[in-house]
């Protein structure tokens, strides 16, 4: 598969829940009783469209082409008050990050965040009463009971947006690739043109004491992004679920650095304010073609109020003091 073929993070469906079983309205018959009570059970409800999480899935393409989810009716209640089976539940497992939404209204219903959490999506129509139920002293063989509750069919949206620890957010060619394989074991496509990185990737970063934060390496930003230029806010959406968003821009880059840096910070502003509000690192990339004089130099013209670091991925150089400050910055209180 190609690099975008395999990574769905985007999935439109129409969810359709199981109707309840209707109520039995049976009187009890046997061979010594020819005029007993009531006896009817009640009907099944039918079945759940439910979304389940599972942190082994990373993308939703194994939902891309199944449209329509269905779950099954439930079965009408019989004599003896046995009641109607239950319709099967259609549980749709989803990675963690995955926000469910109604598609007419796009109001959000909920978020899966945790392995093995569970949320109904569609819920299914409640199983009718039997006639037992509705015995009285002035009604002791009522010959009626309840229908079964319809169930619901609505078109949902499931959206992903990938949960990492750090967030990398870089003007297309700015290294993030690049660091990504070297301090984890994932192997993102690397290129000396734009726009190598299409889909986001996730690397578990490896830290001291055996301990490690998961990385993700979001598709490069353009000015404009937040106005639906490049890839557009397609993939912005990702970096609202990392904890710190790490900074990344080139030493060769042909602006000022504060300039590209506010330039990212004002796409990202202008996407969600509340992006303002996380842990900054800015990481200096392919630093290994300066030397102390020039580094110095730059180190002058970086924006204030950020705690800046120089790497070079390639050289290994500075890597062990950013992974320093991305731990500090995770753990904070």
């Amino acid at each position: 598969m190609s690099q975008g073929s395999n990574f769905v993070d985007y999935v439109k469906v129409c969810c359709r829940s199981g109707h309840g079983g209707a109520g039995s309205s049976h009187l009890h018959r046997d061979i010594l009783t020819s005029k007993g009570g009531p006896d009817g059970g009640d009907g099944g409800r039918g079945g759940h469209v439910i979304v389940k999480g599972n942190a082994q899935f990373w993308t939703l393409l194994h939902l891309k082409y199944r449209k329509h989810i269905i779950a099954p009716d439930g079965e009408s209640g019989g004599s003896s008050l046995r009641t109607g089976k239950n319709g099967k539940d259609e549980i749709l497992e989803v990675p963690l990050g995955t926000i469910a939404k109604d598609a007419e209204t796009g109001e959000i219903l909920f978020e899966i965040t945790k392995d093995g959490e569970t949320k109904i999506l569609t819920p299914g129509g409640r199983g009718g009463l039997g006639n037992w139920h509705f015995k009285s002293a002035t009604q002791q063989t009522p010959r009626f009971a309840q229908p079964g509750g319809e169930g619901q069919e609505v078109w949902n949206i499931l959206e992903l947006k990938v949960l990492a620890d750090v967030g990398l957010v870089g003007f297309p060619n700015a290294g993030k690739s690049t660091l990504l394989s070297v301090v984890s074991a994932a192997k993102p496509e690397i290129a000396d043109y734009a726009f190598t990185t299409i889909v986001p990737n996730l690397g578990i970063v490896a830290y001291r004491d055996n301990k490690s934060f998961v990385m993700a390496d979001i598709p490069g930003i353009i000015e404009g992004a937040s106005t639906g230029k490049g890839l557009g806010f397609r993939f912005l959406r990702h970096i609202e679920r990392n904890s710190v968003l790490l900074f990344m821009i080139p030493a060769d880059t042909s602006r000022d650095i504060r300039e590209e840096y506010n330039i990212l910070l004002h796409e990202l502003t202008e996407y969600n304010p509340e992006l303002t509000h996380k842990p900054r690192v800015l990481a200096i990339t392919k630093s290994d073609m300066l030397d102390e004089e020039l580094q110095a130099e730059l180190a002058q013209t970086l924006p204030p109020g950020i705690k800046a670091v120089f790497i070079s991925s390639v050289a290994q150089k500075g890597l062990a003091e950013l992974k320093d400050m991305l731990w500090k910055e995770i753990n904070k209180p």
